[in-house]
């Protein structure tokens, strides 16, 4: 249950059809009256809806972590469970290369140290937190024939079962949080923030700002602060901040806050992703994960990790 949940809650790209975009756009046009504009960007006469619409259908962030496919990079790996008191029980920290030869990429263990019982004895995973790393980063044998292609992709989690569902739903959410995922209990479309009817319990920011010297549209979705207990249930990010280039529309960044309380399990997840470029590749250079969980029947599991890439070569 743990892992499905987090798996749900974690990966987003999703693609529509010509009635859906038709539909889409009316919901635009409402939500981009929710919007609020900085003076600055007033000045700049943004139009407001396209800039809504990019935002929803951005695929900059998801071919970012795709053309990592098709790169060789080196990686420092740092993933460690916590106890109740905040103190490390199990963890792992290591280096890792990845290389890409020919049409098919493969990793190496550097160096690695471990402690506690963050494998188990078959070698595998005894926290979903290590679980959902390895799913993100490493690489056990080689594989072929990747391209960093979006357009035209359509994950659909529901003719997805087992741990390819799960995988399905976490793409959903990863790589652009905000949208409806179907098959998660209870919060599917407590995620869809981009409905205007989950819009009105959200306050949306349009400013200037930088990410690393570079202009940027700085878009914030945080949770009204005045919001009922009904409508506090109704929410499940609690924030999201997104960094755009103001010359390409590429994500540069993104921070965002998540959790909930469904009585048989609750979270509370804070993410963060930078990105780079590497020759024309936008590639992410560093993700932040904190996250806390509680389901019936398992333990409570106090996980963080952080992935830091560099040295990327073709």
């Amino acid at each position: 249950m743990t892992l499905k949940i987090l798996s749900g809650l974690i990966y987003i790209f999703f693609s529509f059809s010509a009635l859906a975009q038709e539909e889409d756009s009316l919901d635009t046009e409402r939500l981009s009256k929710m919007v609020s504009l900085t003076e600055v960007i007033l000045r700049t006469d943004l139009n407001v809806p396209r800039f809504i619409d990019q935002v929803k259908n951005d695929t900059t962030f998801y071919k970012a972590f795709r053309n990592l496919h098709l790169l060789g990079y080196t990686a420092w790996n740092d993933i460690r469970i916590k106890d109740k008191k905040g103190k490390i029980k199990a963890s792992l920290v290591s280096k890792t290369k990845q290389t890409r030869l020919a049409d098919c990429r493969s990793m190496e263990v550097i160096s690695e140290k471990v402690s506690g019982d963050f494998y188990n004895d078959n070698g595998g995973y005894n926290y979903n937190t290590g679980e959902l790393y390895a799913g993100l980063f490493f690489t056990k044998a080689s594989v072929c024939g990747e391209t960093n292609i979006v357009k035209g992709i359509d994950f659909r989690p529901q003719s997805q079962s087992g741990m390819e569902k799960r995988k399905e739903q976490l793409k959903m959410l990863f790589f652009n949080p905000g949208k409806k995922i179907p098959g998660i209990p209870f919060i599917g479309d407590k995620i869809n923030i981009f409905d205007p009817d989950k819009a009105r319990l959200y306050d949306f920011i349009i400013d200037f700002g930088e990410f690393e010297g570079e202009s940027c549209y700085v878009f914030s979705i945080k949770a009204k602060t005045d919001l009922s207990g009904g409508e506090k249930n109704s929410i499940v990010i609690d924030s999201m901040v997104t960094w755009f280039s103001t010359k390409t529309m590429e994500v540069m960044a993104r921070n965002y806050d998540m959790s909930y309380d469904a009585g048989v399990y609750d979270f509370d997840v804070h993410m963060e992703v930078q990105m780079t470029k590497y020759g024309n590749y936008l590639v992410p250079k560093l993700l932040r994960y904190i996250g806390n969980w509680d389901v019936v029947f398992k333990k409570r599991e106090r996980g963080l990790f952080t992935a830091t890439l560099f040295d990327f070569s073709n």
